[in-house]
């Protein structure tokens, strides 16, 4: 139970790798083999991730630079109610990085290396098949969230990224992903980089009264 506690609180969004220390493919094997464990709605086990790396990892990173060049990835716009708390982490990661809210350009550099996969040698994308819903939808967060305490658990940092599935064309003519799969997020696996502040960071969380209610009468 101690070593779930640390995992849990270790995990965090990794935005610099070390690009040149490769991830043994074992420790992804194992993790993947705890993830599949994961909860699913009728067992359909709805999950489907592609890995890259090596060239194929450099390939897909440099056609997605390419296309951020071209046009701004299709995201979808928080709901104002909610667009507060995206601008709010923003602050806090480009603070930790030493931009200044006024540096177009070394914001510019920031948001770039999304689509290097903040240099990890390792790049996936996760994706669930199209006619699948909310319900299998939640099944492919919770094998997610097992993946990403299994290697956080064996050393090695993590980033989900909603932006890669920006430009779901672009991964799809690079990685062969079917039409049948819609494309969830990417997420970008190696050893983190000490020198790197933002590594650090630990985004504050809601008390738990905030969005959990308990009835007992």
């Amino acid at each position: 139970m101690h070593d779930l506690e640390n995992a849990i609180r270790d995990r965090r969004s990794i935005r610099l790798f070390l690009r040149d220390k490769p991830v043994p493919r074992e420790l992804v094997t194992e993790s993947l083999e705890l993830a599949i464990r994961a909860p699913s709605n009728s067992n359909i086990q709805p999950w489907h991730v592609v890995f890259a790396s090596g060239p194929a990892r450099d390939r897909l990173a440099e056609a997605l630079l390419e296309q951020a060049d071209i046009a701004a990835p299709n995201v979808p716009e928080l709901p104002e109610a909610f667009a507060h708390l995206r601008r709010e982490l923003g602050a806090l990661v480009y603070g930790t990085m030493g931009v200044a809210r006024n540096d177009a350009e070394a914001r510019r550099v920031a948001v770039l290396r999304n689509w290097e996969f903040f240099r990890a040698p390792l790049a996936g994308i996760v994706c669930m098949h199209r006619d699948l819903g909310h319900v299998d939808a939640v099944g492919v967060g919770m094998f997610l969230q097992t993946f990403l305490l299994a290697l956080t658990a064996r050393g090695l940092g993590s980033c989900v990224q909603v932006s890669v599935a920006g430009y779901p064309e672009v991964l799809r003519e690079q990685l062969g992903i079917a039409e049948e799969m819609r494309i969830l997020c990417g997420v970008s696996i190696g050893y983190p980089d000490p020198e790197f502040a933002c590594n650090q960071l630990i985004v504050p969380r809601n008390p738990l009264e905030a969005n959990v209610t308990f009835i007992e009468s």
